[in-house]
């Protein structure tokens, strides 16, 4: 009984044989792996455009950044003197009134002379502020955009300017409000001179309320 069992099984076992399955392998072979898995051409030609595209705006953003080297931080700085030396007269009220204003200013009192020694020199400081520095892209932006500032803070004098040469009081309420007018020009005019300059020399970007937005249309 035991023979005829191990003969049974052993004339079975033959069929059940392993053996390499080779009708199974192009289900799973490498090739069909390796198209499925491959980028296709269109595609990688797209993700390449767009990561070229992604390395220059990058490399644009670096370039027109608004962070400033030494002689950006300098040149910016000197810029918001011009309105300042434009509109010193406004000042005449509150310099008699305060003496620490006129300490304050004392020094800068050579370079005023120099600027208001010829009638034009605000007209050609303008001219050479606006296309040499703010239309240049030579320089950066941060050094345009301060002078674009300062610009629009000295072509605001006109309205004061127009105002005093309308109404020229000779005294009573006329003279207190055309005191009160010149005292805040030239405060806003002192202030912004400090504020811009000291902003400049540390690298930051002083933004003056009213101007801010003009010279941001002004500097691309």
């Amino acid at each position: 009984m035991a023979m005829s069992m191990a003969n049974t099984l052993s004339s079975t076992a033959a069929p059940f044989k392993l053996s390499p399955c080779r009708r199974a392998l192009p289900l799973y072979s490498t090739s069909f792996l390796s198209l499925n898995l491959k980028t296709p051409p269109s595609l990688l030609s797209q993700i390449q455009i767009k990561s070229s595209h992604r390395r220059r705006l990058i490399v644009a953003k670096s370039n027109d950044s608004e962070s400033a080297d030494g002689p950006d931080r300098l040149i910016s700085a000197v810029c918001y003197f011009y309105p300042f030396f434009d509109g010193v007269q406004y000042g005449k009220y509150v310099i008699t009134q305060f003496s620490f204003i006129e300490t304050l200013i004392q020094p800068l009192v050579p370079a005023i002379r120099v600027f208001k020694s010829f009638p034009f020199n605000g007209f050609l400081v303008f001219l050479t502020l606006y296309f040499v520095v703010v239309r240049n892209p030579n320089f950066s932006r941060y050094v345009r955009f301060n002078t674009m500032q300062a610009i629009v803070l000295d072509v605001l004098l006109i309205f004061p300017d127009l105002l005093e040469r309308t109404f020229n009081p000779k005294d009573g309420i006329g003279l207190d409000l055309l005191m009160s007018l010149d005292s805040t020009v030239f405060l806003f005019l002192l202030v912004s001179l400090i504020y811009g300059s000291s902003c400049c020399f540390l690298g930051q970007i002083p933004r003056l309320p009213i101007v801010a937005e003009a010279a941001d249309r002004q500097v691309m």
